[in-house]
């Protein structure tokens, strides 16, 4: 039976859709814990798609793009494998991506700069403000 004028054909692996929006598919592959924090951090610009900045929740997503996310101090880069149809357990939810994100460094290969600071380390000491002056050139 051919498809209607104008409307695609079904998938044959019997999911209904080959697309999903893209707050929904970050909360069934549980990369967000709320489709309402996933388009909170889509509009304020933090995920892109095949490269390209995202500032919708409604933006859609298919098989095989690459879904960039720059939330929660972290880069991740995910490959969609799959359109979920419910967030399920941990299990499933793993399934529905391939994490290609890059290897960080090793601590030894980092190009520490001598002014910057780990997270949660605190106020920078006076010696420290001094040393980041000075590289600032102040």
């Amino acid at each position: 039976m051919a498809a209607a004028p104008g409307k695609t054909p079904a998938p044959a692996d019997g999911t209904g859709s080959s697309t999903q929006r893209l707050d929904q598919w970050l909360f069934f592959a549980r990369v967000i814990k709320s489709r309402t924090l996933a388009a909170t951090l889509i509009a304020e610009g933090k995920f892109r798609v095949n490269k390209d900045k995202v500032e919708k929740a409604s933006a859609t997503i298919k098989l095989g793009d690459v879904v960039t996310s720059a939330a929660h101090r972290d880069i991740r880069v995910l490959r969609v494998a799959a359109i979920g149809k419910r967030r399920g357990p941990a299990a499933e939810a793993q399934t529905l991506y391939e994490d290609i994100t890059p290897a960080a460094p090793a601590p030894e290969e980092r190009d520490v700069h001598p002014a910057s600071r780990e997270a949660g380390l605190g106020r920078p000491t006076k010696r420290d403000r001094r040393l980041i002056d000075k590289i600032r050139g102040r």
